[in-house]
């Protein structure tokens, strides 16, 4: 960013060596990269980072120099004469895409008369390295010089219609810009027309036919704001860059848009004569959107810079910035409304930053005592490493999705009761617009590019959140999800979830019961449950849900609430010896009806088998001719042991007896 020395003195008193000046604006952070004399005035040349699309206009560096000396901010006053005819009179503006152009204005001056300009105009864009063009021409670039705000001034005469339609361009358009080179133009981009074809690119370059030329008489000045991405997509699509399209991308401030139009009307008027139509032409939220509150407290900065810097300094300097005070400051702290050019200032320590930037950070001892506390690890964190492990020790591989789905994909698998679905209204997300409200979709789709890049059979688990409620940090707002996918069988993953409940919870109890959730294989699915309170859902996935994104073959799912997890967790552990002496394993084969789970049947088992009881694991389930209508087979295999003494066959037989006796009782087993 070039600016003049002789134009920064028309808004900020400069009595100081330039050497001083531009080492102070480097300690602040706009780091000079050059000065150069051209004709009486000095040209300077400053980085400015991409966060601070304020000091790209003279009006932003001046800014910074009034606080940085603590002197006035001297700003141009602005109130153009207006004729009696309204401006509606002579055109109109149509926005076809709100997400790629937010606000538009337009202001019509009739009667001008188009020439050079005068020399200290020409002079002025000479110093920050513009040529002169026309008089019309040079004051829409002034003004972007000295705002920030770019605009462009269009011959309303060759507009068909007189009037312009922001829309995106269609598949075959061309524009021939006003470097009289022709651009063909993709859908996606974002023009300005006319009533029959585009006549500038948005954000980027204006085009050649409706360019202000000698003939020229009456013109319409646009101020916009435009998507940034939108801006740098076209821009770098058709190797076009400009000005313009470097502010637009780092994005510029809505709230000075009508600002810096009448700035431009009130010029030309003065330049090149005419008269300005009464009124404004804005097509948007006028408001643009409502200032952010940040607040700061006094003891933060000492803690994070190591000097003490007094309560009301710090408001000074934050006041000196453009930030404005919400109510009287506590003795802890106080709350700031962010002006419209600073929108890197969105946290505390983003205040902190400019307390430090500004008040100097040379005049902080290179020894300043930081207090450093130590975090460790939290609970969470202590629980989540063990379960990654043990999910890639079952041959799973851990996925990071984002957080928005499509439609489509969100209709796929909703678990939850039914809620709102939380859509983002962006230009970037116009397809993937749904925050996810389950990680099983986003799991799938990565499945699906898995396979059509031949990689069949991969097994995904992602730990993340899901979007159930539109208010950000409430309780249950944003659960995070252990979610698996996985082309094993409903028992192979339920005995992965066995397994891992095992190796964090020994003492915990996983049960399932049949859940009717209808993106499940009727009788395939399953509610989990921890300890008898609902965690999640694991089931084999309909055909039509894998059909849906062309998977080749069975998927079956385990989604978890990590919450419920962490709180049956055992962090430390009781070991004890190895067993001495050997267990005795019994086989009991029960004939049941078709509704009792083997949850019911290895409870039962565990409650009456009695204090010998070592272990009680799945032996098989068996339906075929020799089983009745209605009923199955369930084979279990009981083992028991003693810690002192090897145990005697009659006292196995009295267990099983026990267990026999509960069976039939509670359960209606019959021993085959």
């Amino acid at each position: 960013m070039i600016v003049s020395w002789d134009w920064l003195g028309e808004f900020v008193r400069l009595d100081m060596p330039l050497d001083e000046l531009t080492l102070r604006l480097t300690m602040s952070g706009l780091n000079l990269e050059g000065t150069e004399s051209v004709g009486r005035d000095t040209a300077i040349d400053l980085e400015v980072t991409s966060n601070r699309p304020d000091c790209l206009g003279h009006l932003g560096v001046a800014r910074e120099i009034s606080v940085l000396y603590e002197r006035e901010l001297q700003t141009p006053f602005v109130a153009p004469e207006t004729a009696d005819d309204p401006v509606e009179s002579m055109t109109s503006v149509e926005v076809l895409c709100p997400e790629l152009c937010p606000r538009y204005t337009a202001r019509v001056i009739r009667g001008v008369s188009v020439g050079p300009s005068p020399d200290w105009l020409v002079e002025r864009l000479k110093t920050v390295g513009i040529t002169s063009v026309n008089n019309i021409v040079d004051i829409t670039n002034y003004v972007l010089m000295e705002t920030g705000q770019p605009l462009h001034a269009f011959d309303l005469d060759r507009l068909s219609g007189q009037r312009i339609v922001v829309r995106e361009a269609t598949k075959g358009e061309s524009l021939e810009a006003i470097n009289h080179t022709s651009y063909s133009l993709a859908p996606g981009m974002c023009v300005i027309a006319d009533d029959q074809h585009p006549v500038a690119l948005a954000g980027v370059m204006g085009g050649a036919a409706t360019e202000i030329s000698d003939s020229t008489s009456t013109i319409l000045i646009e101020t916009a704001e435009f998507d940034p991405l939108s801006v740098r997509n076209t821009a770098r699509t058709l190797s076009l860059f400009s000005d313009s399209s470097f502010r637009f991308e780092r994005g510029i401030d809505a709230h000075g848009l009508d600002r810096a139009s009448l700035r431009c009307c009130e010029l030309i008027l003065q330049l090149a004569g005419g008269e300005l139509l009464d009124g404004v032409i804005w097509v948007g939220d006028p408001a643009a959107s409502e200032p952010e509150t940040v607040s700061i407290r006094f003891a933060q900065v000492p803690r994070i810079l190591g000097v003490e810097i007094a309560p009301n300094e710090i408001v000074s300097i934050l006041e000196s910035l453009g930030l404005a005070l919400v109510g009287e400051p506590t003795q802890d702290a106080a709350t700031f409304q962010v002006p419209g050019w600073r929108r890197d200032l969105g946290r505390e320590i983003d205040l902190i930053e400019e307390v430090a930037r500004i008040w100097g950070y040379d005049r902080i001892p290179e020894d300043a005592r930081v207090p450093m506390t130590l975090s460790g690890p939290t609970r969470r964190d202590r629980v989540l490493g063990p379960l990654r492990d043990l999910f890639c020790a079952a041959g799973f591989f851990e996925a990071v999705t984002i957080s928005f789905v499509t439609p489509e994909l969100f209709a796929l698998f909703q678990p939850e009761p039914a809620r709102p679905q939380l859509s983002v209204d962006h230009s970037s997300r116009r397809q993937e617009n749904l925050l996810r409200q389950s990680l099983v979709p986003s799991l799938l789709q990565s499945r699906r590019e898995n396979e059509r890049h031949g990689c069949f059979g991969v097994d995904l688990f992602e730990i993340a959140n899901v979007y159930l409620e539109a208010q950000p940090g409430s309780a249950g707002s944003e659960p995070t999800r252990v979610t698996a996918v996985s082309g094993r069988s409903f028992a192979q993953l339920k005995g992965v979830c066995e397994t891992v409940t095992e190796q964090l919870a020994p003492q915990a109890r996983l049960s399932c019961s049949p859940s009717d959730l209808a993106s499940f294989v009727p009788g395939r699915g399953a509610t989990i449950s921890i300890n008898d309170t609902p965690c999640g859902w694991l089931g084999e996935l309909a055909r039509d849900v894998t059909d849906a994104l062309d998977l080749r073959d069975a998927v079956t799912i385990v989604e978890l609430d990590l919450e419920q997890i962490e709180q049956v967790v055992e962090l430390a552990r009781n070991f004890s010896s190895l067993p001495r002496f050997p267990a005795i394993e019994r086989d009991l084969n029960f004939l049941l009806d078709d509704s009792v789970t083997w949850d019911q049947l290895s409870a039962t088992v565990r409650d009456t088998a009695g204090p010998l009881l070592d272990s009680v694991t799945f032996g098989g389930q068996y339906h075929g001719k020799q089983i009745p209508t209605g009923k199955k087979s369930y084979v279990v295999t009981i083992g028991y042991r003693s810690a002192d003494r090897t145990l005697t066959n009659d006292e196995v037989e009295e267990a099983q007896a026990n267990v026999v006796s509960a069976c039939d009782t509670r359960l209606g087993a019959t021993l085959r």
